[in-house]
């Protein structure tokens, strides 16, 4: 069995194991034989839009090869569909890699968990001991990997919908990274989506329409993200006056956040771009600009040449009877 290639894997062939995860739509189990794929088997599966979820599979294989591990590094983006050949091919599932390891922690029962974004949005508890808290600066640095991200996924032509603490993952081992799930919840512009649009709850967009994602929607839901993660609360949205965590933002991007968060809070339509987040989260604050050359020295003119090009009446460089 391969998955890279994008074809379709029967359902008959594939042996599953543990159950890794479990969720509103389906769970995800592991797959017997290939320790870094998963195996997401849809709960109702006569629901599924097994043409999205092929579009979505066909957006991976069109990238250029470094592209594409580059998607898969940060996504878990589905590989191929699984289908059920008994039920007339029926959408059963879809095979996804793994999340990286450093997005897991370990629980004082000795069970792996990932690591959420809920565990940056709230204060450390004694439980979460074994998550690498981000350093100063970090933070920043965590909300500009989410707002990059999700920008290159924009310009794929993609909504993402629903982005929530429990399908962010993040790290700050070696460096601050991060890392989407759900991604069968996205879809391409003009299409519709594999399953009917997912919402969680304190995550919505309060003036999109209920059941509904669009562009504009991604956006205030990153905005979401990022004031979240700035300010270390689960409930901050960008109408609020932001608590800042000290020590993240310099004050060329806290006034360049507080603007973006103002804008953020504006009419449906008019949200900042992730273009604009990323500029305002960026440390780079100045242009530097090549140095002009200095210009060459240019010869002293000769005196008595200036003198015989005078007019006459005018004052010589240098009067009768004065040495030169």
């Amino acid at each position: 069995m391969s998955a890279d290639d994008g074809a379709d894997v029967p359902l008959a062939t594939l042996a599953t194991g543990e159950k890794i995860g479990d969720g509103g739509q389906g769970e995800v189990l592991a797959v017997r034989g290939h320790d870094t794929l998963l195996y997401k088997s849809y709960r109702a599966p006569e629901r599924v839009n097994g043409h999205s979820l092929a579009a979505l599979v066909r957006v991976r294989r069109a990238l250029p090869p470094e592209r594409r591990a580059r998607l898969d590094a940060q996504t878990a983006w589905p590989l191929c569909r699984v289908v059920d050949g008994g039920r007339g091919d029926r959408t059963a599932g879809f095979l996804m890699h793994r999340a990286p390891s450093s997005m897991t922690w370990r629980a004082p029962s000795g069970a792996a968990k990932l690591t959420e974004l809920q565990f940056l949005l709230r204060a450390p508890r004694p439980a979460w001991q074994d998550v690498v808290q981000p350093a100063a600066g970090q933070r920043r640095e965590l909300a500009l990997a989410l707002v990059e991200l999700v920008e290159r996924l924009h310009n794929l032509q993609l909504v993402l919908g629903d982005v929530s603490q429990a399908n962010v993952l993040w790290t700050v081992r070696p460096q601050a990274a991060v890392y989407l799930l759900d991604c069968d919840g996205f879809r391409t512009t003009g299409s519709d989506p594999v399953l009917a649009q997912a919402e969680t709850p304190d995550w919505h967009d309060p003036l999109a329409t209920p059941g509904t994602a669009t562009v504009d929607s991604d956006r205030y839901k990153a905005a979401l993200a990022v004031v979240r993660i700035l300010t270390r609360d689960a409930y901050a949205s960008p109408g609020k006056p932001p608590a800042l965590v000290p020590g993240e933002l310099d004050d060329r991007q806290e006034g360049a956040v507080r603007r973006r968060l103002a804008e953020a809070d504006g009419a449906y339509g008019s949200r900042p771009t992730l273009a604009e987040w990323r500029t305002a989260l960026s440390p780079r604050d100045t242009i530097k600009l090549n140095r002009a050359p200095a210009p060459r020295p240019r010869p002293a003119p000769d005196p008595s040449v200036l003198d015989s090009a005078r007019p006459r009446g005018s004052i010589p460089l240098h009067p009768p009877g004065r040495a030169s």
